[in-house]
Order: structure tokens, then C-alpha cells, then sequence
């Protein structure tokens, strides 16, 4: 990085003179305001070329008449502005009239009369008539600008109606500067634009300048630059005021970029403004771009700009921001070697910037020596000394010097209040928190911004449970009165599961305001929910005194309660919303459906979405209508699911992958396979990814409805996209088998084992259903030798499948050892095994076994169904025992099956 280089050298460090070390980022501190020749009047030293009429000239003029004591009354310039309403040619006999005299360009005067006048001006009164010389009219207007805008506007017209504005550059400064401070700039360009056109004026900079400071004064950024811009375009050289201007412009709004684009010009153009200097470093440094400060510093050796005061301590507060205490110390040195004496400011720079690098050594060695050189601390020098101590967490010397500067009579800023608490927070008692409290309510600080500050102090300290010891009195009394500063301190101690307190403040409060107060303990019971805190929730909602039914607070209990499984008192609340006046809103509905589908009642989920249904004025979002489909597709209500889906369709809500799935997923049984086909592709052209589930659903469909081609199309994008998994196989094996097409079953048997898949035993099960069926009985016994060598377990539907095959074929014993391997293993008969097992014994005309397996089946707690009747009654029909096969039936009737 650049550094500023001096003649004067620095020597080493000694214990009487000043040192310095390191730091980034510090404004220029408050004192620097107190500095006498930093402001703009003093841009006189760099030549401004502005006219006497010119108002930035007569600024300069005024200040440094102040200065030199050559201002006569402070209420001089008052005077000019009150002086004179009107102008009037007048007999000498006119008691009101007062002779002025005007000096002409050819060195002679004229006596021009004007008077006081508060109405409006009548030219042909005031004996205004076109033999007027341009002169005496300059004059006249000039006087008008002064007093009146308006009268100076309509004798500006006058002029120019009467010829005398032709080259008169003065006459137009002077409506200019009446249109800047109006504000109308369209009136302004058009009047510049005039001047070269109409008039036959030359727009200098003079021109320009006049509308630039009223930019200045107004703080119009963007029409400062454009008004430079234009300047430019019109090749209108600018001068040291016009960049002074607009970069002090920019200095107040921290413009970069306009700051840059005036500066590089200024350079450009071989202008030298010492104020351009310092305002473009300050922005830089301003905004830690301290590379680019430096490089401005780089300029001002390079264009042997001679420095002011200003300059040595913009430079001086450059290098102290970014911790280049050296170079800060090189420039003081520098700065005194140049004529000027030691100044309160610029030691102030280098205690603040030794205090952000916490080397509050070198600063406490400024701070005691600063009598030595004639100075003494200021205001602004205890603040930075409190900030020092402060960032070196050191609240013994922060607080000295706090005290110190409080006994001085100074007062305290906002940044060392909040130094204070945080220090006190951390090691302090809460007498001294207590005292600064104090300090801030007498600073006239807000008791919500004073709340606020002290909350986030002990909280970063770790010690908000000293909190309620501090806040007593006027400030705890204010807390209760209200709203804004009891919802603040009850938040921060739900935060920190201070819940007693919270809920003392809440009971303590004297505000009145039900729906506030609902909103609040709302607010309060999220919060503790998404803490995950929901004990604490539960125990500020059983604290509340308005007890009377809230829609948003029971719909978050009821939510509450279903997470910690409480399943009853999240119905009884819903219960209560059900019985009161209140109509549920489409997310107290989801909320509600979710609760009994975590408790799996799904016929109330289902009942509750029906109640949604009858108000007609509830329209699902996206996520309640993916909650509604799962819930049919659980309960199997087909129905529902394709009104539900065509609902979806029209009701225009925007669909999105998880839509696409799970539509896909739920409503695989209840559309025709037409329109679920409809539904993939147009996922697929939406750019929309399926899951595996979808891939699996759809290939289930397609196989199922024996459209292989897609079946096989959908298993190849599925493995493409790394997708695939067993069941993906299973189902499309399965789907072969049930076609009898046993050539490529085994095909994608093997293609499944070549992919790293092991067989599963569901493949297996669908392999000995597709043999059994089909009677290849060889192929049948291999794969259960395949199956033993693989020791892949059988499960019910293995043995099923076995006693079902050989049921078929009448082998009894086979079907007799099956049942007994079926109950060592230990699973038992199951429903489908009973039932299989019935209609084997009907075909080996073991009809008395079948009877008794029924009697079975009940004793081991299975109920019959419909097949198992069914079944039993065609065994006995097989075996000639009609009347057995009436009473069976009548039985069945009996039982509604």
C-alpha cells in the first residue's frame, strides 16, 4: 500500500515524545467540526473566480471578514436582505426615498432611487420604461433578488422583453440563482440554453457555479452531477469552486462513484482544490477503501498540492483508521514542521486509532502528555478514551475516565453509554448498570431503544437472569405502562426460558388491549415452539387470563400438543374451536388433519376434511391438497381421489415436483392409465425429476396394463438417472409373470443380478407363482433349491404359493408338510393360509378338514371373510354335500358377507 512520504524523519520511540501504533476504521471524530478554517468559506485561498454577485463569493467574503475582523455587524448581511422591497424612480422631494449610487463599467456613476415597497411592482410606476441602461437594470434586479423572488422573476421578464438581456451575463446569474432556490432546474437548463441562443451569452463556469451551489446547498447529489455533466458537454471549463462544490456534495452523502467521476476530472483538467483532496480521501477512508485513500495521497505529491490544515488531519485520520499508526505519527510531525501548532484534534484521531488496536499504552501515553504540548482534553478526548478501554475490556479505566468526563460537565454519547452497559454486563454489579440506566434516561434516550441496549448487553454477556434485578423503578414502571417495551423484555426472557419472569410481566402489565395482548402471547408461544421449547408453551398458554377462544393460539397449541403426542387435549381443543362462533380457516384445517394423522385416526382426518368441504369458502393450498390425497389413498377412498384430483385440475394451483409425485403415487389406482401416463409425460416435458416411488408406480401401471414398451422405456430412464432400486425389478418381474412371460422374466432376472442386485424374495415368490401356475413343476422345485441355497427365509406368501400349487395338483402330503414347515418356522397360518388351505383340502375331497380348519381359524383369533366361505362352500359342493353347502350359505347371509 502507497504511504505519504515527509523530509522530517521520525526517530525511535521515547517515553517524552508522542507514539503511535495501529488501527482500522474511525470517522474523523466530533472535534474536528471545531476546527475554525475547516469549512467551506475558506476555499478563497484557491482562487474561485466567482463575481461579487455570486453568492459562494460572498460566503468566502463573509467568513473571512469574520476572521480578519473586518465585518463591521454580525447583523450586516440581515441588513442587506431587509433593506429594500421595491425600486422606483422618485422626486427628490420624496420623503421615503433614498439615493444609491452604482458604479457603471466606464468608472461613472447614477444615482438609481429605490424605495421600500411591499406590494407588487408596476414598472411604468417606478418610472421603469425602456430607456433604462443595462447597468442601472442590473442593479435594480440585483436589489429585487435580494428581497423578493417573485418581483425578481417578473422584472427578469421585463428585461427581456424590453432587450436588455442581450450579453447580459450578470442578469442571468442573478434569476439563476432565484430558480436554484426554488428548486427548478428544467426552468434553469432551459435558461442556460437561452443565454447561447437568444441572448448571445457565453455560459461560463460563473454560470454553472451558481446552480451547482444551490445544489450544495440543498444536498441535490444526482443534479450536481448533472449539472457537471452538462458543463462538460458544453465545454465549459470547470474551476477549484466548481469541484470544491460537488465534492463536498458528495462528502455528505458518501457518494463514490460521483465523488470519483468530479475528482478525475478536477485532475484532468491540471485544477488544484485542496478541499477536492481531503473530501475524496475522507470518502475512501469513510469506507474502508483504504488502498484508494492512499492513492489519493499519492496524488497530492504527485500534483504538489500545498496542504492545508484540513488536508493534515484527513490524512492523519486515513492512516489511523487503518491501524497505520507510523505513518499517523509522520504526518503529525510533518504537520507541526509545517507552521501549525499542535491541535486537540489531531491528537484525538491518534487516541482513537490506537484504541480500535487496543494498544491503550501508547494512547494513555497521548492522553497525559497532551498538557505538556498545551493542550487540553476535550470532550470528544474522554469519549475516545472510554471506546479504548472499552474494546480492550478494561472497565476499571473505562469507567474512570466515564466518570471523569461526567465531572467535567461533558456528557457522555451514545456509543459510551453502550460501551458502559455492555461492560458492566460482563463485570460489573447491577448498582452500576443501574447508574448508567440513569444516564440515559437524562440523555433523553428512549426507554424502549434503553431496554433494548441493555437486553443485548447481558444476553451477549450470558447473564440475562440479573435482567429483573436492574429494571426497577421508573424503568420497570414503563415496562408495565407499555406495550412496545413489555413485549420486548417478555420475548428476551421466553428466549432465554425465563418463562416465571416473562409470565410475572405479563400478569404485573397495566396496559389493557385484548387483541395485543392475544397477538403477544401468540408470538410468545411460537417462539417457544420453534425453540422447541413446548413445555414452556404449554405453560404460558394454561397462564392466560383471557381464556377465550383465539384461532391462531389454539391452532399452535393443537399443533403443540400433537408433537408431544397429546393427542386428547389437541382434539379437546379442536373440539372447543368446533362448538365456538369461530370459523376455521384453511390452515386451522391442515393443522387439525395433520393431528389425527399423527395419531392414526384417519376416519376423523377424514371427517374433519368433509367439514372442510361444506365451507365453501375454503380453498386448499398445495399442501393441503397433497395432505388430502394421502389421506384418501391410506383409507383406499378412490373415489375421492379422482374428484380430488380433478378439483386440483381446475382450481389453477401451480404444480411442482413434489405435486407431480405425489399425485403419481396416490392416485395410481384410481385414474385410468391413460391420464396417469398424461400426467408423467407432462412431468417429464416440465422438467420436473420423479422419485424412485413415481418410476416404481408407473412401472407397476404400465405393467399391470401389459404396456411393456413403456414399461421397459420407464425402467431405462429410471436406471439412467440413478433411480432404480429392488422393487423397481420386483414390480416389473412381477408384472412378466402375471402375463406369462416367462422368457423375459428371466431375462430382467438376470439383467437385475448383472445391475449388482441380489434376488429377492419377492422375485422368488413371483417365480414359483408364475411356474406353479403354469405347471412347470421342475422349474417350480428349482427355485426353491435356489432358494435354500441362497438361504433366502420364506415368508407367508412363499408357503401360500406352496400349498396352493400343490393343492391344485392334489398332493395332500406335500400340502401337509408345507403347513407343518409353516408353523415350526414360526410364523403360523395367516388368513390367505387358511383359506388356501380350504379350497386344497375341497380338491383332495378332505371336506370334514376343511370344516374344522374354520373352527381353527377362530380359536387362533383369525375371522372368516367372505373367501374362506366361499371356498369351504364350493369344497362341499365338489363332494356332493349340498345340504352341509345350504347351511354354509345361509350362514354367510347371517353374517352379511
Amino acid at each position: 500500500m502507497a504511504s505519504f512520504k515527509f523530509s522530517v524523519s521520525v526517530d525511535t520511540y521515547d517515553s517524552n515524545k508522542f507514539h503511535f501504533s495501529a488501527n482500522p476504521s474511525f470517522p474523523i471524530i466530533n472535534s474536528f467540526a471545531r476546527v475554525k478554517p475547516i469549512n467551506l468559506s475558506r476555499l478563497d485561498a484557491e482562487s474561485w473566480d466567482i463575481p461579487d454577485s455570486n453568492p459562494v463569493a460572498e460566503n468566502i467574503k463573509t467568513s473571512w471578514s469574520k476572521d480578519s475582523g473586518g465585518l463591521e455587524s454580525s447583523n450586516y448581511r440581515n441588513d442587506i436582505w431587509r433593506r429594500f422591497q421595491g425600486v422606483k424612480r422618485v422626486n427628490r422631494k420624496d420623503p421615503n426615498s433614498k439615493l444609491r449610487s452604482a458604479r457603471i463599467d466606464n468608472g461613472h456613476e447614477e444615482k438609481i432611487y429605490v424605495k421600500h415597497f411591499d406590494g407588487e411592482l408596476d414598472m411604468n410606476e417606478y418610472g421603469m420604461v425602456s430607456e433604462l441602461s443595462v447597468e442601472r437594470c442590473n442593479a435594480i434586479l440585483k436589489d429585487l433578488e435580494r428581497s423578493s423572488d417573485s418581483k425578481t422573476m417578473r422584472f427578469f421578464e421585463w428585461m427581456r422583453e424590453n432587450g436588455k438581456l442581450k450579453g447580459n451575463v450578470g442578469a442571468y446569474n442573478l434569476a439563476l440563482r432565484v430558480l436554484g432556490r426554488r428548486g427548478d432546474w428544467d426552468a434553469a437548463e432551459t435558461m442556460i440554453q437561452e443565454m447561447s441562443g437568444d441572448s448571445d451569452c457565453q455560459a461560463d463556469f460563473r454560470v454553472y457555479n451558481t446552480v451547482i451551489y444551490a445544489c450544495y446547498k440543498q444536498g441535490h447529489v444526482e443534479l450536481g452531477t448533472k449539472w457537471l455533466r452538462l458543463m462538460l458537454e458544453n465545454g465549459v471549463q470547470p474551476n477549484v469552486a466548481t469541484f470544491g462544490m460537488l465534492m463536498r456534495l458528495y462528502q455528505k452523502g458518501w457518494n463514490v462513484a460521483e465523488a470519483e467521476f468530479a475528482f478525475s476530472q478536477m485532475r484532468s483538467f491540471g485544477i488544484t482544490c485542496q478541499s477536492a483532496y481531503s473530501a475524496m480521501i475522507t470518502i475512501y477512508t469513510r469506507m474502508s477503501l483504504y488502498d484508494k485513500a492512499e492513492e489519493v495521497i499519492d496524488f497530492i505529491q504527485e500534483d504538489k498540492v500545498t496542504l492545508n490544515l484540513e488536508n493534515w488531519l484527513v490524512l492523519l485520520n486515513a492512516y489511523s483508521q487503518q491501524g497505520k499508526l507510523q505513518e499517523a505519527e509522520r504526518v503529525l510531525l510533518s504537520m507541526q514542521n509545517s507552521g501549525f501548532s499542535p491541535n486537540i484534534v489531531a491528537y484525538n484521531m491518534l487516541i482513537t486509532g490506537y484504541g480500535k488496536a487496543s494498544n491503550m499504552d501508547a494512547a494513555q501515553s497521548i492522553f497525559r502528555n497532551l498538557r505538556s504540548v498545551g493542550l487540553e482534553p476535550d470532550e470528544s478526548t474522554y469519549r475516545s478514551m472510554i471506546e479504548g478501554w472499552g474494546r480492550a475490556e478494561n472497565y476499571k479505566e473505562a469507567e474512570w475516565y466515564y466518570h471523569e468526563l461526567k465531572g467535567l460537565g461533558f456528557k457522555p454519547n451514545s456509543s459510551n453509554l453502550y460501551t458502559m452497559i455492555h461492560l458492566q454486563a460482563k463485570y460489573a454489579d447491577e448498582e452500576d448498570a443501574a447508574r448508567t440506566l440513569d444516564d440515559m434516561k437524562k440523555m433523553g434516550c428512549q426507554y424502549s431503544s434503553v431496554l433494548g441496549t441493555l437486553l443485548q448487553a447481558y444476553e451477549r454477556a450470558g447473564r440475562i437472569d440479573r435482567v429483573p434485578l436492574i429494571l426497577k423503578g421508573s424503568f420497570y414502571d414503563h415496562v408495565l405502562v407499555n406495550q412496545t417495551s413489555c413485549s420486548i423484555l417478555v420475548m428476551a426472557y421466553v428466549k432465554q426460558c425465563l418463562v416465571d419472569d416473562a409470565i410475572k410481566v405479563l400478569q404485573e402489565k397495566h396496559w389493557k388491549d385484548i387483541i395485543f395482548e392475544d397477538n403477544l402471547y401468540h408470538l410468545v408461544i411460537c417462539s417457544c415452539k420453534e425453540l422447541g421449547h413446548l413445555e414452556n408453551a404449554v405453560k404460558i398458554y394454561n397462564q392466560m387470563p383471557n381464556k377465550k377462544p383465539n384461532l391462531h393460539i389454539m391452532c399452535t397449541m393443537i399443533d403443540i400438543y400433537s408433537t408431544l403426542g397429546r393427542f386428547s387435549e389437541a382434539e379437546n381443543l379442536y373440539l372447543e374451536l368446533k362448538s365456538s362462533e369461530i370459523s376455521l380457516d384453511m390452515i386451522a384445517f391442515s393443522i387439525v388433519e395433520r393431528m389425527y394423522v399423527k395419531s392414526g385416526s384417519l376416519k376423523d382426518a377424514c371427517s374433519v376434511l368433509e367439514t372442510m368441504d361444506e365451507q365453501k369458502n375454503i380453498v386448499p393450498d398445495i399442501y393441503l391438497f397433497r395432505d388430502m390425497l394421502r389421506i384418501y389413498q391410506q383409507c383406499g377412498m378412490l373415489d375421492k381421489l379422482r374428484d380430488l384430483y380433478y378439483r386440483i385440475l381446475k382450481s389453477g394451483v401451480t404444480w411442482d415436483d413434489e405435486m407431480y409425485n405425489c399425485v403419481i403415487n396416490c392416485c395410481s389406482r384410481a385414474l385410468p392409465v391413460d391420464e396417469l401416463s398424461r400426467l408423467f409425460d407432462e412431468m417429464l416435458s416440465q422438467g420436473f425429476s420423479p422419485n424412485t416411488i413415481t418410476f416404481n408406480v408407473m412401472l407397476d401401471v404400465y405393467g399391470k396394463s401389459r404396456l411393456f414398451t413403456k414399461a421397459r422405456k420407464v425402467l431405462w430412464l429410471a436406471r439412467k438417472r440413478g433411480l432404480v432400486d429392488a422393487i423397481s425389478y420386483n414390480t416389473i418381474i412381477a408384472a412378466y409373470g402375471q402375463s406369462k412371460d416367462m422368457k423375459k422374466m428371466l431375462s430382467t432376472v438376470r439383467e437385475m443380478q448383472f445391475n449388482g442386485f441380489s434376488v429377492s424374495l419377492e422375485v422368488y415368490n413371483c417365480l414359483l407363482d408364475s411356474y406353479g401356475k403354469e405347471g412347470q413343476l421342475e422349474s417350480f422345485r428349482n427355485v426353491l433349491r435356489r432358494m435354500k441355497e441362497s438361504s433366502c427365509a420364506s415368508d407367508h406368501y412363499t408357503y401360500n404359493i406352496m400349498i396352493n400349487i400343490y393343492g391344485e395338483q392334489g398332493w395332500i402330503e406335500e400340502v401337509a408338510n408345507v403347513l407343518t414347515e409353516l408353523k415350526e418356522s414360526g410364523l403360523g397360518p395367516d388368513l390367505c393360509s387358511y383359506n388356501t388351505l380350504i379350497k386344497a383340502y375341497g380338491i383332495a375331497g378332505m371336506v370334514e378338514d376343511a370344516v374344522v380348519l374354520v373352527k381353527e381359524m377362530r380359536e387362533n383369533g383369525i375371522q372368516p371373510d367372505r373367501i374362506t366361505y366361499t371356498n369351504l362352500i364350493n369344497a362341499l359342493r365338489k363332494n356332493d354335500e349340498f345340504l352341509e353347502a345350504v347351511k354354509w350359505s345361509l350362514w354367510m347371509k347371517q353374517m352379511g358377507l
